[in-house]
């Protein structure tokens, strides 16, 4: 049963972001802007999920499932690898603190909201 509920969430988190990122291709930016921004309410949903202190076959669910499909740590280091071989180092360097800077916090911003 727990590999189904991991695995049903991991579905519905993947289709999710793949319809997030087909929307925003849309936007002509060297910063991977959606990336980014699935990244973060990923943060923040997974710290609100942790402070909830929801059942373990709800968060196998949602956090393990869902949100481990949704978020993307392989597409984010294959994106801050490519903008570093393309010298792009100042969006490289802002990318990589703005995500994980900003993901600490908004997770913590999510826990808070959970209590």
């Amino acid at each position: 049963m727990t590999i189904l509920l991991v695995g049903l969430g991991a579905a519905l988190g993947a289709i999710l972001r793949y319809q997030l990122t087909r929307i925003g291709n849309h936007v002509a930016s060297e910063f991977p802007l959606m990336t980014f921004l699935i990244n973060l309410t990923g943060s923040f949903c997974l710290g609100w999920l942790t402070a909830s202190q929801l059942s373990q076959p709800v968060m196998l669910f949602l956090g393990v499932g869902v949100l481990g499909g949704y978020t993307t740590f392989s597409t984010l280091n294959s994106e801050l690898s490519q903008l570093w071989f393309r010298r792009r180092y100042h969006i490289f360097f802002g990318y990589w603190l703005l995500t994980y800077g900003l993901g600490l916090l908004v997770a913590a911003a999510g826990f808070y909201a959970g209590l």
